[in-house]
Formats: structure tokens, sequence, C-alpha cells
């Protein structure tokens, strides 16, 4: 875990950090899906993919603690929703299942990331 003596920004969170990775990722994987799934799961998967570190970088700039929370929470459901969408990519083969290994493992590496981050702001 990070010390909060070293994180001036919300840039400086390993949290937020692997959450734009995900981010270019997702970005990089749905350019070769199909062309009519450009307002459909692309879009959706896209959306989710960059609320993740969106909400971490809102909820640090938030004044309380408890607010801070709300938003890793909302960062958590995306990687839930995400999650979802890389299994049904994969079951609908627009991506091969190395490439749902690896997206799966990111992002379930940034929601165990939240959840201590969660618990240690509980605390």
């Amino acid at each position: 875990m990070e010390s909060s003596a070293n994180i001036k920004s919300f840039r400086d969170l390993e949290v937020w950090k692997l959450g734009m990775e995900i981010v270019v990722a997702i970005f990089n994987v749905t350019k070769k899906f199909p062309r009519e799934e450009m307002y459909g799961i692309i879009s959706q998967m896209r959306r989710a993919a960059v609320s993740v570190p969106s909400n971490v970088s809102e909820g640090y700039n938030r004044f309380s603690t408890k607010e801070y929370r709300q938003f890793l929470s909302i960062s958590l459901g995306s990687c839930g929703e995400l999650e979802t969408q890389v299994e049904a990519s994969c079951a609908l083969n627009f991506i091969t299942e190395e490439e749902r290994n690896q997206m799966i493992d990111k992002i379930q590496h940034e929601a165990r990331m939240l959840r201590n981050l969660i618990k240690k702001l509980v605390q």
C-alpha cells in the first residue's frame, strides 16, 4: 500500500494508474470489434473502463472520506460491469481467450486494490 506522504495527486495512486492501463487496453482491443457494435458493447466497455479511474480521481478530490469511499465503490461496480462485458466479448468471439484472461486479470487486480483502499478508508 502506498504511503499517504508520497501521494500529492490522484495521479500518484497505483489504483488510478492501473485503471488507466485498463482504459488503454479496452480501447485497443475494442478497435477490432465488428463495426456494428460501435454503439453497443464497444461503447459500454469503453464507458465502464473510463469510469474506473475517473471515479477514483473524482473521489480523491472530494472533501470527505465518506464521499471518497462512495466514488471508489462506483469504480468497483464499473469493474464488475467491465468484467461481464469482457466475458460476453469472449463468448461472442470478439476477443481471444488469451485477451480475455489478460483483461480479467487486470480488472480483478484493480477490484482488489479498490476493495483494499475502501477498507483502509473505513479504519
